[in-house]
């Protein structure tokens, strides 16, 4: 049998692309802001993770040029050999100190993050129960690992207590949540999480990769923004929203971070981030650490875009969070629909399955601390007229 026979029978992308509906890998050609110039016109941009809006910041960008003219272009080698450069340690001390954790370990990105740690902890004999909507790399991460992952029913206390009860007492166990849901923009239900795990003695860990910078003190992430920063054992994040960046870190206890760091192979066999991204992500930490208003600028025109699409009849997934989702239903409809937003002016993400139920598609918007109101007014007048005749 050929082996490359799936590569013929796979025909939805071109027949998407047929259609003149693909909505994937539109060229930028400015820099990634509120507003960008995408394949020649002017767009507003609502499909960014860049919730700070700090990949245009001064600070930041002469950060980035002072590491190229001191270390180079990269360090060629794994943290292990000669990839280890003092900033590195220097980004990990001050981010564990931010996190109020013990220890932090940068990965090259945030996706070999979650596939480092969890394949790391979960052996053999272990269990990991994962949140149905979790990211991709959270399962990847569990198929890496040689224990085996059990589900529950998203936000769903009383599944995941079932899950629970089906692991061995002498099995360990890790319960894997996302923070703030990429796709919904919920927040999890961490208290509820903490308390079950407490009760059949199994470990947390919190992706934080939409929550770094968005809510919590200061930014400081989902277990922050519940008061539960020393229940929670792991917390992943990366640089590449929030830090305006390019990597990825665990933040935990000297104890689980030293075993993570001698046993993790995309640690121990990645190159590691660049001196530039380095730089980067350390320097918008900074930045970060001297404005803790930003999470709440953040907060009030991610509200302020709510209450637009409540004025204007749009139906949105509530959340208190800049992701701010808009129903489309099915998938054609939102294919069309944020073609029809493209061409008047404004970039979302369209939501098809897998990343969603099938009949609950979605066009993604999500906000930065630097929108105007006038750019969200202007936006969401555009995406009110494209769905007026949504359903």
């Amino acid at each position: 049998m050929d082996i490359f026979a799936k590569c013929d029978s796979f025909t939805i992308a071109r027949d998407f692309m047929k259609q003149g509906l693909y909505p994937y890998g539109h060229a930028l050609e400015s820099r990634q802001d509120v507003e960008v110039i995408m394949e020649g016109k002017r767009r507003i941009m609502l499909g960014s993770n860049n919730y700070l809006g700090l990949t245009t910041n001064p600070e930041v960008i002469e950060a980035g040029i002072h590491a190229f003219e001191q270390y180079g272009t990269g360090c060629s080698g794994s943290r292990y050999l000669n990839g280890t450069l003092e900033m590195h340690l220097e980004l990990e001390a001050e981010l564990a100190k931010f996190l109020h954790k013990e220890m932090v370990i940068t990965f090259s990105t945030g996706f070999q993050t979650n596939l480092g740690i969890i394949s790391a902890i979960v052996g053999m004999h272990d269990y990991v129960i994962c949140d149905r909507e979790n990211h991709a790399s959270i399962y990847d991460g569990c198929k890496l690992s040689y224990g085996k992952m059990l589900r529950f029913r998203h936000a769903d206390m009383a599944d995941l207590e079932a899950q629970l009860q089906k692991v061995p007492e002498n099995r360990g166990c890790l319960i894997v949540t996302d923070g703030v849901f990429s796709m919904g923009g919920d927040i999890a239900k961490l208290p509820e999480i903490v308390a079950l795990a407490k009760k059949y003695g199994a470990g947390v860990m919190v992706d934080d990769a939409h929550a770094l910078g968005v809510i919590g003190e200061g930014g400081r992430g989902t277990a922050s923004y519940f008061g539960l920063e020393d229940e929670v054992d792991i917390y992943m994040g990366t640089f590449s929203k929030s830090l305006a960046s390019l990597g990825g870190y665990c933040a935990t206890s000297e104890r689980i971070g030293h075993y993570i760091k001698h046993n993790s192979r995309p640690f121990i066999f990645s190159a590691s981030i660049t001196p530039a991204s380095c730089a980067t992500a350390l320097a918008a930490l900074r930045y970060l650490e001297k404005h803790p208003e930003l999470p709440q600028t953040l907060q009030d025109i991610s509200a302020y875009a709510r209450g637009c699409f409540h004025r204007k009849g749009v139906r949105i997934i509530e959340s208190e969070t800049p992701i701010v989702p808009l129903y489309t239903y099915q998938p054609v409809n939102t294919l069309v629909k944020a073609k029809e937003a493209y061409e008047a002016g404004v970039y979302v993400n369209p939501v098809l399955p897998p990343a969603c139920a099938e009949g609950e598609c979605l066009l993604r918007t999500s906000y930065m601390a630097t929108h105007t109101k006038a750019l969200v007014d202007e936006a969401t007048d555009i995406l009110a007229e494209v769905l007026k005749e949504n359903g």
